[in-house]
């Protein structure tokens, strides 16, 4: 019945604000690399983690997860890719926050092992 109409549900979405044919259907989709890197970073070691980097992956991804729900026309797939980056990278700064708070102090360590030294 939508085909009788002239127009169906495949050509809604091409013609659509947020289809293919524009800038807000490939930045989302090409911003899907940012959250497979961050997967991929789940196997890298802690103390090889830039916490600058993730602080502000996670901040980007919040904020514009936010503002994607607030401009015209409402982009739902920059939304979720956005929430999806800041997630990555929340989680890579609660991994190093956890190391960070499980290992004990090394310079403690150091300046007791020099003074029992001497």
């Amino acid at each position: 019945m939508a085909a009788a109409a002239g127009t169906s549900a495949f050509s809604r979405f091409i013609n659509s604000p947020v289809g293919p044919k524009t800038i807000h259907f490939w930045a989302p989709a090409m911003k899907w690399g940012l959250v497979i890197a961050g997967l991929g970073d789940l196997a890298r070691p802690v103390d090889q983690i830039s916490i600058r980097q993730q602080v502000s992956l996670a901040a980007t991804g919040l904020i514009w997860t936010r503002w994607s729900t607030i401009i015209t026309p409402k982009n739902y797939s920059l939304a979720t890719v956005n929430f999806f980056v800041g997630c990555t990278a929340a989680y890579q700064l609660a991994r190093v926050a956890l190391n960070k708070r499980d290992a004990p102090p090394a310079a403690a360590e150091t300046a007791t092992a020099a003074t029992t030294a001497a």
